[in-house]
Order: C-alpha cells, then sequence, then structure tokens
C-alpha cells in the first residue's frame, strides 16, 4: 500500500535586464517612412514579414541565423493552445524529452528532462555529477534545475526559441546539446490593453479541469509602462487510489488506505504571476526588471499499479 505523496515545487526567478540596441538595429523600425516598431507581442508578424528572434543576444531576422533554430511566435503559441513545456516541445524536431506527468511519468509534473538530437548526460540528481545538456532560459534569468527544465506556465509569450547545437559560448553550462528560450511579452508604452482567457476541460477516464488566465499592459508615462500577468490552473486527475488493507504477518498488524483513497486524485495545481517593467532611459538604453514567481502542487503518483485494473492504484 502507497499512501498518497504531496509534492510542492515552488521557484521564483528575478529577472533584471538592460538592453542596448544600436539605432541601426532598431527593433524593425521602419526607417522610410518614420513608423514605430509594433508592440512587443507581434514577434511573429503576417505572412511577408520577418520573425524576428535574439537567439544570438540581439535583434534580426529569423531567416539570417546562421543557426539550427526553430521559433514558435505568439499566434502559434495561441492557435496550439500551448499551455506547458510539453506543449511546445512536440513541436520542436530536433527536441525530445522525458517526464512529466501527462507523459506517462511516475515522476509527476515539473521533471523534464530535455535532449537536443538525442544528446543525454549522466543525470543521476546528484549535484556533484552530471548536469543537464540542455540548458532552458526565461527571458535573460537560466531555470534549469539539476532534475531538469522548470515546467514555466506559458501565456502572455512573445516567442519559444528553440536552438540546436552546442550553445556554451552564449548560454554557458549546460548547453552542450542546446538552448530553450522563453521570451515573454515586454511593457508596451503605446496603449492600454489586456486579455482574458477562461478553459474548461475534461481529462479521459478522469475528472474536469480548467484554467484561468490574464494579462494587462498599461503605460505609465511617455517612456515607462507595467506589464502584469497571473494564472491559475487545474489539471484533473485520472488515477484512482482503490480502498485496500495490507497485515503484517509476524505482527498480526493490519493497516489500511482508507484516509488517502480517492478516485482520480493525482490532481494538480498551478498558479502564479509575472510583472514587468519597462523603462526607456533614451533612445538606446532600455531597463526591464521583472519578477515572477510560480507554485505548482501535485497530489498522488502518476503510476499505475500491475494487477489492479488500469488507471488503479493501492
Amino acid at each position: 500500500m502507497q499512501p498518497a505523496l504531496a509534492h510542492r515545487r515552488i521557484f521564483a526567478a528575478l529577472l533584471a535586464t538592460t538592453v542596448m540596441t544600436a539605432p541601426t538595429v532598431a527593433q524593425a523600425q521602419d526607417t522610410a517612412s518614420g513608423e514605430q516598431p509594433a508592440p512587443p507581442a507581434a514577434a511573429e508578424q503576417s505572412e511577408g514579414n520577418d520573425i524576428i528572434v535574439t537567439a544570438q543576444k540581439r535583434a534580426e531576422s529569423l531567416q539570417d541565423v546562421p543557426i539550427a533554430i526553430t521559433a514558435l511566435g505568439t499566434k502559434t503559441l495561441d492557435d496550439l493552445q500551448v499551455d506547458q513545456f510539453e506543449d511546445y516541445a512536440r513541436l520542436v524536431p530536433s527536441l525530445s524529452f522525458k517526464g512529466g506527468g501527462s507523459g506517462g511519468s511516475a515522476s509527476g509534473p515539473g521533471n523534464n528532462n530535455v535532449y537536443f538530437r538525442g544528446v543525454a548526460s549522466g543525470e543521476n540528481g546528484n549535484h556533484s555529477s552530471s548536469l543537464p545538456s540542455v540548458g532552458t532560459y526565461l527571458d535573460e534569468q537560466p531555470i534549469t534545475t539539476i532534475i531538469g527544465a522548470l515546467d514555466v506556465h506559458v501565456f502572455d509569450i512573445a516567442r519559444v526559441e528553440a536552438l540546436a547545437g552546442p550553445q556554451g559560448t552564449l548560454y554557458g553550462a549546460s548547453s552542450q546539446a542546446g538552448t530553450i528560450r522563453i521570451i515573454t511579452n515586454k511593457p508596451d508604452t503605446s496603449a492600454t490593453y489586456g486579455e482574458v482567457n477562461l478553459e474548461l476541460n475534461k481529462v479521459a477516464h478522469g475528472d474536469f479541469g480548467y484554467t484561468g488566465e490574464g494579462f494587462v499592459n498599461t503605460p505609465l508615462s511617455e517612456n515607462m509602462a507595467a506589464r502584469v500577468v497571473g494564472w491559475y490552473r487545474k489539471d484533473a486527475g485520472y488515477i484512482d487510489n482503490i480502498p485496500g488493507t495490507m497485515t503484517f504477518g509476524t505482527a498480526g498488524i493490519t493497516i489500511n488506505n482508507d484516509e488517502f483513497a480517492e478516485d482520480d486524485y493525482n490532481d494538480v495545481t498551478t498558479y502564479g504571476a509575472r510583472a514587468a517593467l519597462k523603462i526607456d532611459l533614451d533612445d538606446r538604453w532600455t531597463v526591464t526588471p521583472a519578477i515572477m514567481g510560480q507554485r505548482m502542487l501535485s497530489h498522488g503518483t502518476f503510476a499505475q499499479e500491475s494487477g489492479l485494473r488500469d488507471l488503479e492504484i493501492m
């Protein structure tokens, strides 16, 4: 008999970046017409225009980047309803992974070991031994851990960049096989706007789940703007922890799992928020401090027990 397990994973990333762009690289500004560039959310533009990426620490067209890169823009992420790591990982041809509750692993969510082109390290969970071979970044902040990539909820994201091949020159340790970059939408001084999404879903052989997420962007002055994002997600369980007893023969003691028996008991709750402030110091310097926190709480186990019916454990 195995009692229900509760795993709490808490992480917070403090992101503070200072970016200098030369006027000649000016974020796709049309110098002939004098028009200002589109808001950061328009990272994936209409057909016929380039997708702008920052894989090499500068803004440039995807077509001009001399490395193997896959870029998923805002429109693609929204159209394909990408919410988490597993969703966008399946869209990158050279990327594979193991772990995550919905992916079939007993370890539960938040433990995604990532591989590019099949390159893997020892992955024994020992900090004195090998580290993951793929680095993961949220903007300029590394979020790679000893057990793999943190599963950041994907919402109000400008693009996801997947860089295959060694990236140690620009991204350092844990980037021998490649790097994943999650680029958030930055505050926009042009207008006040926002978005709210609500979702209700049903898991096959399981319970109901739901998601609520939203963001608001507001200018604070001509050269300052703020952007706040929040989300709450409930992934329904599908494993039944059935009642049972176990007797220790030598001691004659019988115990039961009545306290933990429950249908669809391996549910996962994820909630968090992200806030950023953009300050244009002059035409060349922009400061963008940001803070982000997320908590993931999972119950039960994501394995089924042999000798019982499908999707059951005792």
